[in-house]
């Protein structure tokens, strides 16, 4: 079997579950499968570093030393606010002669700024994919999905998306059921696709000022098959449909229809994942008109159908003993 060397780049704010994420993933495969996988780890001069949470992380090397060959893993966290110039300079030097780059959340402005991510598309944590975009306009910033392969380059969204990725690794390596069997192992759900949405409706849209549009928007969220449409929440705010749908835009920063778009199938989707209703009664629930309509949604937003989209999520069975 081909042992492939992961080499983890580590340094002072570094975000914690961003490494032990991934790694817990990738030793997990190298238990189950020996020799899958080695790991290392290395500073910019081999000394301890300590996280944003105040763990601190001993390397195995000096960056100076260490040659990434198959996989190189950069975490994110506070540390790539102002990161390290040596750092920076090492990214750029050594990265391009890994097999496959990784980043984890705001890793992805660390390999940014080594000028690896220029032409290419990328993803990191929702809040900051404007950042991202805005600082280096040479990158395809997208903001939804939890991770993007972009050839030889991968990279995740925030902290836990680096689980999502480092499962479809070692897929790709050696096989969904290993993959699944690392999943269980976690109690984690079954991979989720790239494609997924990194971040719920209530993280996405902006909570509005004024307390008639907060009491809206918290009464969207519990009454998805209610009437959602302008004039309905207008009636229910006290306002004209028309000052009604000019505020919630300037306030929340979107649309209500948009809004309500989103409440909608994020409530399908937490019904998919944890109930084992059918697609027509999950429809109704969620305000669907049709399970064709909800379908449509799906599909547009998510890559997958309903019916597709449970199949990937459903719980791993617990092994009989």
């Amino acid at each position: 079997m081909e042992q492939r060397d992961v080499l983890v780049v580590l340094f002072d704010g570094l975000q914690s579950l961003d490494v032990s994420g991934p790694v817990e993933v990738l030793s997990g495969a190298a238990l189950t499968a020996p020799g899958a996988y080695r790991i290392r780890t290395a500073s910019p001069d081999g000394a301890p570093v300590r996280a944003s949470s105040g763990l601190t992380l001993t390397p195995d090397l000096a960056l100076r030393d260490a040659t990434p060959e198959h996989t190189l893993l950069v975490p994110g966290g506070n540390g790539t606010r102002a990161p390290d110039p040596r750092l920076v300079v090492w990214l750029r030097t050594h990265a391009p002669r890994a097999r496959r780059t990784v980043s984890v959340c705001s890793g992805a402005l660390l390999l940014a700024e080594a000028g690896l991510l220029d032409g290419r598309r990328a993803t990191t944590h929702w809040a900051l994919c404007e950042t991202l975009a805005q600082r280096f306009p040479a990158v395809r910033v997208e903001p939804e999905p939890i991770y993007v392969q972009d050839g030889d380059l991968f990279t995740s969204a925030g902290v836990t998306a680096g689980i999502d990725l480092a499962l479809a690794l070692v897929e790709q390596d050696l096989g969904r059921d290993l993959a699944l069997e690392i999943a269980r192992h976690l109690v984690v759900f079954l991979r989720r696709p790239g494609n997924q949405t990194q971040f719920s409706a209530q993280l996405a849209a902006q909570t509005a000022e004024r307390r008639p549009l907060r009491d809206v928007q918290q009464w969207i969220t519990e009454n998805p098959a209610a009437d959602l449409s302008v004039d309905a929440l207008a009636a229910r705010a006290g306002l004209s449909p028309r000052h009604f749908a000019r505020a919630f835009r300037d306030e929340v920063g979107m649309t209500p229809g948009r809004y309500v778009d989103r409440i909608r199938l994020e409530a399908a989707r937490r019904r998919l994942e944890d109930t084992a209703d059918g697609i027509e009664e999950v429809s109704r629930h969620c305000g669907y008109g049709t399970p064709e309509a909800m379908r449509r949604a799906f599909v547009r937003v998510l890559g997958a159908a309903p019916a597709e989209y449970r199949r990937r999520f459903q719980p791993a069975p617990v092994p009989a003993r």
